[in-house]
């Protein structure tokens, strides 16, 4: 399936939030996502289907001060 990725073509064979984070070694804990301008709330991760064509947006947060 194709997807954009932060404005980045990205092909991948995960169908969830969660699987396409851990193919991209990416902590859940440590991120906000968007599909197609809605955010997932990470109790959905799981559950949230892809679609080819989905634009998805991850954001890492970044402590600092």
């Amino acid at each position: 399936m194709k997807l954009m990725i932060n404005g980045e073509p990205h092909e991948t064979g995960q169908t969830t939030v969660s699987g396409l984070l851990a193919e991209l070694a990416i902590q859940p804990e440590r991120v906000a996502v968007e599909v197609n301008h809605a955010i997932i709330r990470r109790i959905e991760f799981d559950s949230f289907l892809l679609n080819d064509g989905d634009a998805v947006e991850i954001v890492n947060f970044v402590g600092g001060g």
